[in-house]
């Protein structure tokens, strides 16, 4: 029972930890934020941090994940994933308060950073690429490309930047604009 106990306060740390990395990744580029400061953020040594994640790599790399949840977003129809995938993009973040983390905040703020960019681009290829080439199938890793990048920059116009007119609520009419799957063959 107390080994039971053990791992749900271990699970635990390890989710706050995770939490206050995201913050940290979120506010701030990957190389000025610190092991040593998530660790303190949690209050638990920077031993504890290496052990639950091994490098800061990887922390950022779970980062990105759990913010962005790639398994849910390809959760969706796969007739009309690009529609489900713009739906994604006007629920997640608009309208979210200040002290709330959107995905796209973590990616915006490591783009220069040369080590953080190999996560970023091995996230984007093998979590939202080929995943989105999948489900829409003829000439598969163009479109799917073209529709991530698509929909990246008006994330970040959006979300990120607050750039009017895109920042309308969900079911707007740039919302309602964007072409669809059929459209886009």
């Amino acid at each position: 029972m107390t080994h039971n106990v053990a791992a749900r306060t271990g699970g635990a740390t390890r989710d706050r930890i995770l939490n206050a990395a995201i913050l940290r990744f979120a506010r701030s580029s990957y190389e000025t934020v610190g092991l040593r400061d998530i660790a303190a953020d949690v209050g638990v040594d920077v031993a504890y941090v290496h052990r639950c994640f091994g490098s800061k790599e990887r922390l950022f790399a779970e980062s990105l994940e759990a913010t962005m949840e790639p398994a849910k977003l390809f959760a969706g129809p796969a007739g009309d994933i690009a529609d489900f995938l713009a739906k994604q993009i006007f629920a997640r973040d608009g309208g979210r308060g200040r002290n709330t983390v959107g995905p796209l905040d973590i990616i915006v703020r490591s783009l220069s950073s040369s080590e953080a960019s190999r996560v970023l681009r091995e996230f984007t290829r093998d979590d939202i690429i080929r995943p989105l080439a999948e489900k829409i199938g003829q000439e598969a890793d163009t479109r799917a490309a073209v529709i991530t990048a698509l929909l990246a920059g008006i994330g970040i116009l959006r979300n990120v930047l607050r750039i009017d007119p895109l920042t309308e609520v969900e079911g707007g009419e740039l919302e309602n604009s964007l072409p669809k799957p059929s459209a886009a063959s």
